[in-house]
């Protein structure tokens, strides 16, 4: 890597649990050809030579269970943190933040990147954390995200459509979302000063950062196979990801 590669910080958020998919074990924990759903995207962070460090976020009734395990029984080194999260995603990436801002880390991140990755999104890979970190550099803010392929409706309140945008300029918004230190730190600080006068739902670190601080995001074009697990659908459709091997989309 380039001498000259500034400190990279992965917040791996592992805080959900298993509603949508009727399980009483959270989906991070649910096991994916031998191994909790967590373990991929945190292999994928462990072997980066992109990430240096990793917070990972989960309930506080699970911080135990996870260190035991999931980091010390598989050797996550770079696993630097592990906080509990909130109730909802914004609060959990909060408390990530605030171990990076109240200079809890090992070594400080003050003036790198921070990587908001969801840890239900096994398929993370090297190439992406590649690409999202040098749009980061040259914009500040970048999130992965594929176009959509389906045509897309707006509808109003009573579920009847009344636009259609251009599907060529409707994306699909995933993680990892990815900011300079300094600028994450301080969207999330304006967006606490400003709850619960926030009147938008909260779904993404990009919606934070444009909405508190009115920069711009860059898209990074990613992989159709970079899926969160949510539904037992989406189970299935992982386990056929993984028996055909690596994805060639970049």
């Amino acid at each position: 890597m380039d001498v000259k590669k500034k400190r990279c910080t992965a917040v791996v958020l592992a805080a959900g649990s298993g509603k949508r998919m009727n399980s009483a074990v959270p989906k991070q924990f649910l096991m994916l050809e031998g191994r909790p759903v967590l373990w991929y995207s945190l292999q994928a962070v462990e072997q980066s030579d992109i990430i240096d460090d990793c917070i990972l976020v989960t309930g506080a009734e699970d911080i135990g269970y996870v260190r035991r395990e999931i980091v010390e029984r598989y050797g996550f080194r770079k696993v630097d943190a592990i906080t509990a999260g909130g109730g909802e995603r914004y609060e959990s990436v909060y408390e990530a933040l605030r171990v990076i801002s109240c200079g809890k880390m090992t070594v400080p991140n003050e003036d790198g990147y921070v990587f908001i990755h969801d840890g239900a999104r096994p398929f993370l890979t090297e190439q992406l954390l590649k690409d999202t970190y040098r749009e980061a550099c040259r914009h500040g803010a970048c999130v992965a995200a594929v176009p959509v392929k389906d045509t897309i409706k707006i509808a109003d309140e009573n579920g009847f459509a009344v636009q259609t945008p251009a599907r060529s300029l409707v994306w699909a918004v995933q993680t990892p979302q990815v900011f300079e230190t300094q600028l994450i730190l301080q969207a999330y600080q304006k967006l606490y000063e400003q709850l619960p006068h926030v009147k938008q739902e909260i779904t993404d670190d990009a919606m934070v950062v444009d909405a508190m601080l009115g920069i711009p995001v860059k898209l990074v074009r990613s992989s159709y196979q970079n899926i969160k697990i949510t539904t037992p659908e989406d189970m299935r459709t992982a386990e056929g990801f993984l028996a055909q091997g690596p994805s060639e989309e970049g």
